[in-house]
């Protein structure tokens, strides 16, 4: 068993738990993404009116960003688990 300096078990699931963590590329490519986001918000604070269908409203335009990127994010997770259970469904179904 690993164990660190004070003889703790650091062994998680027959691994070693090393305790320098390191961030994956998805992970840094999201923080990224969300620094450009936090930028561009920060950059459009006026008010702008939006028309949608029968919808007149005015709103500041860095709502209306963060509301669309909310509202993608929520599409791009609901996409994918939509993928998953039909790639589950066909593995059921191939067996």
């Amino acid at each position: 068993m690993a164990s660190d300096n004070e003889g703790r078990d650091t062994t998680i699931n027959g691994r070693t738990d090393d305790h320098g963590r390191k961030l994956g590329a998805g992970a840094i490519a999201s923080l990224g993404g969300v620094a450009v986001l936090v930028v561009f918000m920060l950059q459009n604070r006026e008010d702008v009116q939006f028309d949608f269908l029968w919808w007149s409203f005015t709103w500041p335009l860095w709502l209306m960003i963060l509301a669309s990127a909310v509202f993608g994010a929520l599409v791009w997770f609901g996409l994918g688990v939509m993928r998953r259970h039909n790639r589950r469904k066909a593995r059921r179904d191939d067996r």
